[in-house]
């Protein structure tokens, strides 16, 4: 075990997180009217009594957004957690289905699931997870001495009461960023560098949103919206109808 660099982590941040901005704002700017009309459930916004296409539009683009932004955080994260693993423990990314780090650590070998928070999964999810980890545990068995082998879900943030799952361990928040890197801290010194540059980079997102709102919301009037009011059955028919017609912006 090295002991972590802070000024390395920051760096890495420094470097990294411009990423993160930039897939935002670009899946901003490419995205469609139609995508999200089609994967968002009308039947909801209608129970909601959504009147007017603005609201309607804004309430779409930001669920879609809201989900997207926690994918590509997500990956921006785990980035992160294998590079500090990777200066302490000589951690490396995993070339085992379902499963993202490896490291050895007080003569166990670790293999790690890495999410964003704690809720991340269904029941379905969670037993594809543990068999990726059966399944990972048999061919590291073949392949090393070691017999020693741990499984590990780690979530970034949040916190979990009960670490020992039967078939794995789950380790949450300040317990996850400590053990990839023997630092209690690190998951409150993770925070500063992470709003490198934030200010400037969101002022180009908060530019963007706008304009997008505007597009979509003429968009929805010209295709959804009858003498005023929203087309519902228009709208479901688009979203659900077997044979969907094609829009022309869509």
């Amino acid at each position: 075990m090295k002991p972590i660099k802070i000024k390395e982590v920051q760096s890495y941040v420094e470097r990294h997180i411009g990423d993160f901005h930039e897939k935002r704002l670009q899946n901003l700017e490419t995205l469609k009217l139609s995508q999200i009309l089609a994967r968002k459930n009308p039947y909801l916004f209608k129970a909601k009594n959504i009147l007017t296409a603005q609201d309607l539009v804004k309430t779409l683009l930001d669920a879609h957004l809201s989900s997207r932004e926690e994918t590509i955080f997500g990956d921006f994260l785990e980035g992160l957690a294998i590079f500090i693993c990777k200066q302490v423990f000589d951690g490396k990314k995993s070339s085992a289905e379902g499963i993202d780090l490896e490291f050895e650590r007080d003569r166990i070998r670790y293999i790690v699931s890495i999410k964003s928070g704690p809720n991340w999964g269904n029941s379905g999810q969670v037993r594809e997870m543990v068999e990726n980890f059966k399944k990972a545990k048999r061919i590291l068995g073949t392949n090393i001495s070691q017999t020693n082998i741990v499984a590990v879900s780690g979530c970034c943030y949040g916190r979990n009461n009960k670490s020992d799952k039967g078939d794995y361990l789950k380790y949450c928040g300040q317990r996850f960023w400590e053990f990839i890197s023997g630092n209690s801290d690190l998951y409150v010194q993770l925070i500063e560098p992470l709003g490198h540059k934030a200010k400037e980079k969101n002022e180009e997102f908060l530019e963007a949103y706008p304009k997008l709102i505007n597009k979509f919301t003429f968009e929805f009037g010209k295709n959804f919206c009858t003498d005023g009011k929203i087309n519902w059955e228009a709208l479901v028919k688009f979203n659900s109808s077997i044979n969907r017609e094609k829009k022309p912006w869509g």
